[in-house]
């Protein structure tokens, strides 16, 4: 089971939430909180798989929130659903350490697959979201060339949302050999997390943006 809890301050959206989370027979829903300091405190209590955070919140706003309970429990993954796709935003929240960032237009169905990623630790972006890294994130010249073809199968993957473990399984590879594997192509396209480099991959044509 797929433990996911929601931090909202309308009401309105959490029970759209609750709906949603309750009729998936994979996930069950460990708790609510409606505002900053109570997401906080939720995680720490309940340490959720997944934590549905909005950003604009009372007491302490969601991207506070994110960068606590990231420092704190880098175990949970943070999906922000958010109506903001500001750039300040943006960049405040995967600096945070989150695992997603989601619009609130989001479909039930892109939602729950999102979470599912997200629990495996796969980068969870709204197509719009990633529109908007690929045209301002600075890259070198020829970020790809490095790579050997097996890196890109990796890669290629890796930017479609799938976990090392889905990786292995599709490569006949072991978990252990596509983590390394997933390092190597870090290193080499000199960027810090798998979210920066699925935008990589998006960008230079690997994969098409709809995918990742």
């Amino acid at each position: 089971m797929i433990r996911v809890a929601i931090a909202d301050d309308h009401e309105i959206v959490r029970r759209g939430l609750r709906m949603t989370i309750l009729g998936e027979e994979d996930m069950q829903l460990v708790g609510e909180a409606t505002n900053g300091q109570e997401a906080v405190q939720l995680a720490a209590a309940q340490h959720p798989d997944v934590l549905l955070l909005d950003i604009q919140m009372p007491e302490m706003d969601g991207l506070s929130a994110a960068e606590k309970i990231h420092g704190d429990q880098p175990e949970v993954h943070i999906l922000i659903l958010t109506s903001f796709d500001a750039d300040a935003k943006l960049y405040a929240a995967l600096k945070a350490g989150v695992t997603g960032y989601l619009l609130k237009d989001t479909s039930g169905d892109e939602l729950v697959a999102a979470i599912r990623g997200a629990a495996q630790g796969a980068p969870q972006l709204h197509p719009e979201i990633a529109r908007k890294l690929m045209g301002q994130m600075p890259v070198p010249a020829t970020p790809l060339d490095d790579l050997t073809e097996r890196e890109r199968e990796v890669l290629v993957l890796l930017a479609q949302g799938h976990s090392n473990k889905e990786i292995g399984g599709t490569l006949f590879l072991t978990e252990a050999t596509v983590k390394g594997y997933v390092s190597t192509i870090l290193s080499k396209l000199h960027v810090s997390d798998r979210t920066q480099a699925a935008l990589l991959a998006v960008r230079y044509g690997l994969v098409d943006v709809d995918e990742v």
